[in-house]
């Protein structure tokens, strides 16, 4: 971090070279050579803060998160890791989940009004759409995942409309959902 008086220098010293035109240095032979970048680099010698032009630094890079795929299609990235059980079929799972368009726009949420704050089903037997299926079947408990959901598993080429024709998800969509897995344990006999 530039400690706050060698900025203070430094806009002094843009400012004094860019106002009165002074530099250490011999101006070029060019005037058009001349550029921002080396005004600020001779205020910057001129001010003895050539070095702090080099420490101050961009935002810090994140690198993009890993893309798995399931082997039927679903694509998921890891948004909070866990060590925790991995459910297998059969097994009642506890989930809370955001659904969302390919725009961005919620279509469904565990934490809607009227609704309870999670879902439970039994894991591969059909009771939510395959991807949602496929995805939670990657999972660990106390996982969280954002899960991109092909057309094909999920509602289709029919979507869920309405007998009047109005779409709440229009057939073919791709859905996106975020999904956070709480609990999974055999179902009782």
């Amino acid at each position: 971090m530039v400690p706050s008086r060698c900025l203070h220098v430094l806009f002094f010293s843009l400012a004094l070279a860019s106002c009165s035109g002074y530099s250490p240095y011999p101006p070029p032979s060019d005037p058009a050579v001349t550029t921002r970048r080396s005004a600020i680099s001779r205020a910057l010698n001129f001010a003895g803060l050539a070095t702090a032009a080099s420490t101050i630094s961009a935002a810090p890079s994140f690198a993009a998160p890993v893309i798995y795929n399931t082997p039927k299609g679903v694509k998921y990235a890891i948004t909070k890791p866990s060590n925790g059980k991995i459910p297998i079929g059969g097994d009642l799972v506890v989930v809370e989940y955001t659904g969302y368009l390919s725009n961005g726009q919620i279509f469904d949420a565990t934490h809607a009004e009227g609704k309870k704050n999670e879902l439970m089903f039994k894991l591969g037997t059909g009771q939510v759409i395959p991807g949602l299926d496929e995805a939670v079947a990657q999972m660990q408990v106390g996982q969280k995942i954002q899960a991109i959901i092909p057309p094909s598993l999920a509602y289709g080429e029919k979507g869920v409309c309405l007998e009047n024709g109005e779409c709440l998800i229009k057939p073919d969509s791709t859905l996106v959902y975020d999904i956070s897995l709480f609990k999974t344990s055999i179902p009782p006999p």
